[in-house]
Formats: structure tokens, C-alpha cells, sequence
């Protein structure tokens, strides 16, 4: 909206009559002209709601989407002013937005519909009661069950969230840490794993005696001369072959590494 666009003033009557004339025909003109003349009502109701993430761009079109409906639902037989009806209209459609828009994770509606209820009565009992509304008290007045009111402060706390990248002071000295630096533990299994498929690859240089040998003797625990008397071997036979094979494994196991450094 350019600063030319809003220097036209209209009287009450004026506006009165072009609202008049836009029920009856509908023409695009007069409702740009009518835009223009009602904005700056848009925007001072749109900077009641500006609060953290919530930016007032966003809400004047918002209430810009309401002003239209109003414009186009809007009755003058019930002989009351325009205003009086649009300013519901747009405010509504302000806090539907800030309703569905600014929580940080999804919650279902029930909940975004009842969490400012809850504040609302909260506030009147506290003035009623001359105290703090208990659970029990809050759902009474809103004729909801307690476990609802309990499932909607839970999911209050979703509101607002904070990045895992939000720094944390960490000491009296000034140090931060991230919140990610707070969360999870590492994990040694991946290592663990990651040291297995090599071994795997490794163990396919092996032929089929050495893989036994190496199977009988480091997989199952069993000592040299148990593993001669499976395979039908002394036991120097079997350390001569358990020393090669340990040393195929070692060579493989350095090139692996290699490759993967690369």
C-alpha cells in the first residue's frame, strides 16, 4: 500500500454509502477503494497481537483476508456500523492464525481451541476464588473433563521451542554450550559395527580351512588342540595356520582402512 493510495479520505457517510453500493454490485473498484480506507484499522489491530515469533506483516494480511469477508457478509439492514462488525471479524481471524500458525509442533485442534479458554478462566477464578483455580475448578467452569484440561497444559508447553543449536552458559566464566552438547550420549555400537563388515570383507581373502580355523578358535573359544581334533590337525598345524591367516587378516585390514581414509 503506497503512502499516495492512503492520503484519500472518506467521511462516515461517504463510507457508509460506498459499502452500500459494494453489496449491491460487487465491483472490484470499490472494494479496492474500500481496502484502502479500512487498512489503517487493520494495522492497529494487528499490533495488539504482535508478540515473539508472531510478525506484524503477516498478521495485517491475515486481518486484510478478514476485512474482505466483512466487506462481503456484511448486512446494512440490521442498522449497525460497519465497524462494529468487522472488528470481530478480522481479530477473529487473527487469533485463528495465531491459533494454528505460530505453535512450534503439531498439537490436535481441541487442544490449540482450549489452551487461551484455560488462560481466560484461569484469570476469572483466581479473581472469583481469591486463590489459584484448582484442575477440578477449571474444568467445572469450562465443562470439559479434568484429563482435558490436564492433556492441554501438557501440550502448552509446545508452544514455543527452542533450536538445537541455542547456546547454553555453561559457567560463571561466561563459557556456552549448545543444547545439542546436552542431548544423547555417543554411541560406541556404530564403531562396533563398522569394525565387524570390515572384518567380514577382510575374512573373504581367507580360504576354507583358515576361515574354520579362525571361526573354531576366535568366534566359538575353543584352544588350538580342540580345534586340531575337530578339523583332524595337530595342534602345530593348526597355529601355523591360524598365524597365517591372522596375518592375511592384518594386511587386509590395513588396506580396508586405507581406502576408507581416502
Amino acid at each position: 500500500m503506497t503512502g499516495q493510495s492512503r492520503k484519500q479520505k472518506y467521511s462516515p457517510e461517504e463510507l457508509k454509502e460506498l459499502i452500500h453500493l459494494y453489496g449491491e454490485t460487487k465491483d472490484p473498484a470499490i472494494q479496492e477503494q474500500l481496502v484502502r480506507a479500512y487498512t489503517p484499522l487493520v494495522e492497529s489491530l494487528a499490533k495488539r497481537f504482535v508478540r515473539g515469533q508472531v510478525m506484524y506483516e503477516d498478521l495485517v494480511q491475515v486481518g486484510l483476508i478478514g476485512l474482505l469477508a466483512s466487506f462481503r457478509r456484511f448486512d446494512p439492514s440490521f442498522e449497525r456500523t460497519f465497524e462494529s462488525f468487522a472488528i470481530p471479524t478480522i481479530v477473529g481471524e487473527i487469533k485463528r492464525y495465531i491459533r494454528d500458525k505460530t505453535w512450534s509442533v503439531y498439537v490436535p485442534r481441541r487442544v490449540k481451541e482450549l489452551s487461551p479458554k484455560i488462560k481466560r478462566v484461569v484469570d476469572e477464578l483466581t479473581i472469583k476464588l481469591q486463590r489459584s483455580p484448582q484442575i477440578a475448578d477449571i474444568a467445572n467452569s469450562l465443562g470439559v473433563t479434568e484429563e482435558a484440561i490436564l492433556e492441554t497444559l501438557e501440550m502448552g508447553r509446545s508452544y514455543h521451542s527452542l533450536s538445537m543449536d541455542s547456546e547454553l552458559e555453561a559457567d560463571l566464566d561466561g563459557n556456552t554450550i549448545s543444547l545439542l552438547d546436552l542431548v544423547g550420549t555417543t554411541e560406541e555400537g556404530y564403531g562396533a559395527v563398522e569394525q565387524n563388515l570390515m572384518l567380514e570383507r577382510a575374512l573373504q581373502i581367507l580360504d576354507h580351512r583358515e576361515k574354520e580355523i579362525i571361526q573354531l578358535t576366535f568366534y566359538q573359544n575353543l584352544s588350538q588342540k580342540q580345534a586340531g581334533d575337530i578339523m583332524g590337525m595337530s595342534q602345530m598345524h593348526i597355529s601355523r595356520l591360524q598365524r597365517r591367516a591372522l596375518g592375511k587378516l592384518r594386511e587386509a585390514l590395513k588396506v580396508e582402512q586405507l581406502e576408507t581414509a581416502t
